[in-house]
């Protein structure tokens, strides 16, 4: 028997624990050793990275998996994509859906993880076709369910998910628990039927520890017939994130399952990782176990962005709280799987909820779901809220990419001008439009000689302005900045 083992730490471990905060340039040294590790697949992009490359790392999302794959030349690149959402939170036309996914195959991904966070497969479709169109011997199509528990989630349902993703042409398919609720007897009644239904297709898991269910899950998986699992390295796994990669490797071992990993190069790549959890980003909320979250369906990086963002509004009081309305929102959408961007605006709307109260602020993401922007429910929405929020305009009956416009990618070509090089800063803006801009601006002003850092020319007026001043006259201090001599002139009136 074989069980394989996809590598989480360089994507959503780091999402889950430290919201995708973990630079290209911290981890690069290690690459080529994991390259050496024998997994099935090392998940490095997608989901959140793209976007915080841009937000908040400094980073090309592009350059970033080019340099991934110089590194981990025989190992399989994974990433996570949101179907006809790609990385961002709204449906793009077809066009460029497809030119996405040639993008990222052309750049080094090898498997392709789709998935719709209503599972409306209507919108995974194109994914999937152009992962056919523009697959090399290496591409993975893979297709994705997002897990969660309902009134209207069954095991039937989710059997007869499975056999539609088969029919649709899908290489393998992977159940996403993404808050870790699935239990060890829903884990074996699921990959049992699952099995039976699709037969020899290779089946994967994802889970988290949130709730303390993940170890034993994993094991009734494992003994009902899955083929891969994921796991992050073990200084990296736990609380939010996924079970430890070490852990399961010595499990799996003692009950003579092969899995094809080095023990040895494990070790050396959670070596590598231990001084980088303890660089004081990790927030200890993310690593505790909550049972409550059985309850309230957040999955990992759900949970750790609704600490930041409530840390950054001051509004940490509010957190048990946002999570006991995450449960009535839901079910006032209609039961969506807790998945991003469904996840965000659920957790962002049970915020506003207990700041503002019962919907009295409602999100232009949440108002866009309700007009149906999102794609089908699983279940009903809230009929009497619908129409609160909505008035008199009437729910769309179609796919809503298909009302895209057909031309975004050239005409954002055309609104960017000379500071796009490639398609892909093309698509980097098309996807994150003011984050991609300002990276783009700020690497053009690079090339050209005048960019001129906006903290140190902050600190530096900020000492000017310190000085003490005297009279009706005027100081000026010219600290270096980028090497460059930057002049400042500050009244006595600004600092008074």
């Amino acid at each position: 028997m074989r069980v394989q083992l996809t590598e989480t730490v360089l994507r959503d471990a780091n999402q889950s624990l430290i919201a995708t905060r973990l630079p290209y340039a911290t981890y690069e040294p290690i690459l080529s050793t994991m390259d050496k590790a024998g997994y099935y697949s090392v998940e490095c992009w997608g989901g959140a990275t793209f976007d915080t490359c841009l937000r908040y790392l400094d980073e090309d999302p592009w350059e970033r998996l080019r340099g991934l794959r110089a590194h981990l030349p025989n190992t399989r690149l994974q990433m996570l994509l949101r179907g006809q959402n790609l990385l961002g939170y709204k449906h793009y036309p077809d066009s460029v859906v497809e030119k996405f996914v040639e993008l990222s195959i052309k750049n080094g991904i090898d498997i392709i993880r789709i998935f719709d966070a209503l599972n409306d497969f209507r919108n995974i479709k194109t994914a999937l076709e152009a992962t056919k169109k523009y697959a090399t011997e290496k591409t993975v199509a893979s297709g994705c369910i997002s897990y969660t528990q309902s009134p209207v989630h069954t095991v039937e349902k989710y059997v007869e998910m499975c056999k539609e993703l088969q029919r649709m042409g899908f290489d393998t398919i992977c159940l996403k628990d993404m808050a870790g609720t699935m239990s060890p007897y829903e884990a074996e009644h699921l990959i049992k039927g699952i099995k039976d239904a699709v037969g020899d297709m290779p089946l994967i898991l994802h889970t988290h520890c949130t709730t303390g269910m993940a170890y034993m899950t994993y094991t009734k998986a494992i003994e009902s017939g899955i083929d891969v699992i994921d796991t992050a390295t073990s200084c990296f796994s736990g609380g939010t994130s996924q079970p430890a990669t070490e852990t399961m490797f010595y499990a799996l071992d003692q009950m003579g399952i092969e899995t094809g990993l080095n023990e040895k190069v494990l070790k050396e790549v959670n070596d590598f990782f231990k001084p980088i959890k303890e660089d004081g980003t990790l927030n200890p909320k993310s690593l505790s176990t909550d049972s409550q979250a059985l309850v309230y369906k957040v999955p990992g990086g759900m949970l750790s962005n609704m600490i930041a963002n409530l840390t950054d509004l001051h509004a940490m009081d509010k957190f048990d709280a946002a999570l006991v309305e995450i449960p009535k929102v839901r079910a006032d959408l209609g039961y969506p799987p807790l998945v991003t961007p469904m996840s965000q605006m659920v957790g962002t709307q049970a915020v506003m909820n207990c700041i503002a109260g019962p919907y009295k602020a409602v999100s232009k993401e949440v108002k866009a779901y309700f007009r149906g922007e999102y794609g089908n429910p699983p279940a009903p929405v809230n009929e009497e809220l619908a129409k609160q929020i909505l008035g008199d305009e009437k729910p769309i009956d179609c796919r809503v990419a298909d009302s895209a416009p057909s031309t975004m990618f050239e005409d954002a070509r055309k609104e960017l001008g000379d500071l796009a090089k490639s398609d892909e800063d093309v698509m980097s803006y098309i996807c994150f439009p003011a984050q991609a801009k300002a990276f783009l601006t700020e690497r053009k002003a690079k090339a050209d000689g005048t960019w001129v850092d906006p903290k140190a020319a902050e600190a530096a007026k900020a000492e000017a302005a310190a000085k003490t001043l005297t009279g009706n006259g005027t100081m000026t201090a010219a600290p270096e900045v980028n090497g460059s001599a930057v002049t400042y002139t500050v009244s006595c009136e600004e600092v008074q």
